[in-house]
């Protein structure tokens, strides 16, 4: 096990973040972001309050449940559905930025966009992690990367947050 990032890393990471979000998003009254739960969710509610402080203004920060829109449903023991929790501006016409925390194969954020769909239509949906580790199994990419960190096949990245873990690091695991 090796750390990719440490606290201080992961810190910088998002506020690079937050402020490339609000660059390619000039009117940021219209942004909307949604975390993914678990650790996108906390990771949405860190960038939110980050482009708060830069933009003046409150973002709206929400939770977007995956779990019944998964693939791998019938692979994986049950999980506990999560709260979806969408800002009271919705997600109609607005730019929308999806946060996870690790992206690998793709196929979580073609879950989000499947859970997004059934809610309502954003003028623009665009994807922000805190890592990319490679590996993709569908033709998805992120728009805001926090770290590139190229992984073996048979590696995993763990992401420990404060909120869950009393600690934030990056590690990746053998």
């Amino acid at each position: 096990m090796s750390s990719a990032l440490s606290a201080p890393e992961i810190s910088r990471a998002l506020i690079r973040i937050s402020h490339e979000i609000l660059e390619a998003n000039p009117d940021s009254s219209k942004i909307t972001l949604l975390g993914i739960p678990t650790r996108g969710a906390h990771l949405a509610y860190r960038i939110g309050g980050h482009m708060c402080e830069f933009a003046g203004h409150e973002i709206p920060v929400g939770t977007l449940d995956i779990t019944l829109h998964r693939d791998d449903l019938r692979l994986r023991p049950p999980r506990a559905i999560m709260p979806t929790s969408i800002p009271n501006e919705g997600i109609e016409g607005r730019e929308v930025v999806l946060i996870d925390d690790v992206l690998f194969s793709g196929r979580t954020i073609r879950a989000a966009l499947d859970a997004l769909g059934e809610i309502g239509r954003p003028r623009r949906v665009q994807l922000a992690v805190l890592v990319d580790r490679g590996h993709r199994e569908l033709p998805l990419r992120a728009d805001f990367v926090g770290k590139n960190i190229p992984t073996a096949i048979t590696q995993s990245v763990k992401l420990h947050l404060t909120e869950i873990d009393s600690i934030d690091e990056v590690l990746v695991e053998d």
